[in-house]
């Protein structure tokens, strides 16, 4: 059921119906749509891509996604215009437009691989889509492993992975025979509506239920965006008639739950898990974190779990940050694009009121992730444990082309606080784990000493600063390198936490 509601929803969301047809519809090419993509796509990156590139340059690169289909076709320019050759002949010929005009090279491309389509069995199999995601394969080759080009049914399925499946947010559970709201989602409909874990829902839709109705109920809950629910709710003591309360429930886009409350590494601690940053994000932290800070006894130290946290929404991150540190840059990026030149500072306060904290990293700590983990180590707020990360810092922008699909572009370059670049150097954690348990008790040995035996690799990474080689940076990480976290993170995390000393050596500020 849910898997037939989700093909609904990503249907819908796709403006041409490119996939939600029969696989065998008969498919031709499709001149109109090619160059309306193609001509969207160059104008969007030629002005924002991180290093320049013309417009011509990028269609000949993209129409090599011809050959990587039949490589008998190849396409190039030629004494002013562009032409196609088969494996004998020529095919097309046609004039070469102006360098900056990105419809007309769009125009041409779709012209070219209408012609390549014709003679090629190849192509035809491939289908419109098909030639145009070869396209952007072939042109983003010659790019950052960032920037791509998302096809329609990927697109929909990454922003119901960003902004969630609709529903109410409300979950169900069977209590001696009645339901009753087990949870509610952060920024949902239902917590918009007030509703808390442990009211009595007595009626759903005009109809009485019960306790055994709940799973059926709770896959009811996901549907289209902007339909109803209409509910009766009760006061935990079951209360009914008079006492009911009449909701209707609008539903909405639930972001996924990226934020969980794990069993505590040491007496007195908490541990937050962040698989990922989406619309939600911060919500969910905040109302967690401030559930536990108001605690009778609120955690003296904060374990917060990074390790395979791949990044996602840039600014989510900032949320985080800005609920964690008093005030200060998180980061910086710059392009050449100067709306890609931004400067992210916490201006918020901290809700831990200034509670130890550490941070476990590995080498799947990508992106947003690393900016978050690299703003709390450079304010001096957290002790990053574990190892180097994946050293992505290049941030892209993202639009929607008239296909529905998506095209992610790399336009700036993010750098620390302290202005050392996360691109392809990572996050140096001031406790190593990746060299396994023997070094890691002497760093923690030293560490009750007063020394901080990471120190010369902390410092020597902070230092450096764009454009860095490839070999510089491969020598710094080479002092803690990138592995999977394990059970060392949270050992060593128990320790710093569980002593001050330690943990002022650690924190390397």
């Amino acid at each position: 059921m849910r898997q037939r509601a989700f093909l609904v929803l990503v249907c819908l969301l796709l403006p041409v119906a490119l996939y939600c047809r029969p696989a065998d519809a008969a498919a031709s090419f499709d001149v109109g749509a090619a160059a309306n993509v193609w001509s969207a796509a160059l104008a969007y990156i030629a002005p924002r891509a991180l290093n320049p590139v013309t417009i011509p340059q990028m269609t000949l690169w993209g129409l090599n996604g011809l050959a990587a289909l039949d490589p008998n076709l190849n396409a190039t320019e030629q004494n002013g215009e562009i032409r196609l050759y088969g494996p004998d002949r020529l095919l097309l010929a046609i004039p070469a437009p102006g360098p900056t005009d990105a419809a007309a090279w769009g125009k041409a491309a779709a012209e070219v691989a209408a012609a390549a389509s014709a003679a090629s069995p190849a192509l035809q199999q491939a289908g419109t889509q098909g030639i145009i995601g070869n396209f952007f394969d072939e042109l983003f080759n010659h790019f950052d492993p960032y920037s791509r080009y998302e096809d329609p049914v990927q697109a929909a399925q990454d922003e119901l992975m960003i902004t969630g499946l609709a529903g109410t947010g409300l979950t169900l559970e069977d209590q001696h025979g009645k339901a009753v709201i087990a949870s509610v989602a952060a920024d949902s409909p239902a917590s918009d509506a007030g509703l808390q874990p442990g009211m009595i829902v007595n009626v759903m839709n005009g109809q009485n239920i019960y306790g055994g109705m709940v799973n059926a109920l709770n896959e009811d809950m996901a549907g289209l965006a902007g339909t109803s629910v209409s509910i009766s709710v009760a006061d935990p003591q079951g209360n009914r008639a008079e006492g009911d309360q009449r909701l209707t429930l609008i539903r909405g886009y639930i972001p996924p739950q990226t934020v969980f409350s794990e069993p505590p590494v040491a007496p007195g601690t908490a541990f937050l898990k962040i698989t990922g940053f989406n619309k939600g994000t911060g919500d969910q932290f905040s109302e967690i974190l401030a559930k536990l800070m108001a605690q009778p006894a609120p955690p003296t130290g904060l374990v917060l779990d990074l390790r395979g946290n791949r990044g996602g929404v840039l600014r989510q991150a900032v949320i985080v940050a800005d609920s964690l540190l008093q005030s200060g840059p998180v980061a910086e990026t710059n392009g050449r694009d100067s709306d890609a030149d931004q400067m992210f500072k916490a201006e918020g306060a901290d809700l831990t009121n200034g509670a130890r904290m550490a941070v476990l990293v590995d080498g799947q700590t990508a992106s947003a992730a690393e900016i978050l983990a690299s703003a709390l180590a450079d304010d001096g707020r957290a002790v990053v444990i574990g190892s180097e990360t994946l050293g992505k810092g290049l941030v892209q922008t993202v639009t929607s082309l008239p296909d529905g699909g998506e095209l992610y572009v790399t336009w700036s370059r993010v750098l620390a606080p302290k202005g050392w670049p996360l691109q392809g150097l990572g996050l140096m954690p001031q406790i190593c784990t990746s060299n396994g348990a023997a070094a890691l008790n002497q760093q923690l040995a030293a560490l009750a000493n007063g020394r901080n035996l990471m120190a010369p690799a902390v410092s020597q990474a902070r230092a450096m600063r764009p454009p860095v080689g490839i070999g510089a940076m491969l020598a710094v990480r080479g002092n803690c390198p990138a592995d999977i976290g394990g059970e060392l993170d949270e050992q060593a995390a128990a320790a710093v936490l569980s002593n001050p000393e330690i943990y002022q050596a650690a924190l390397l500020h």
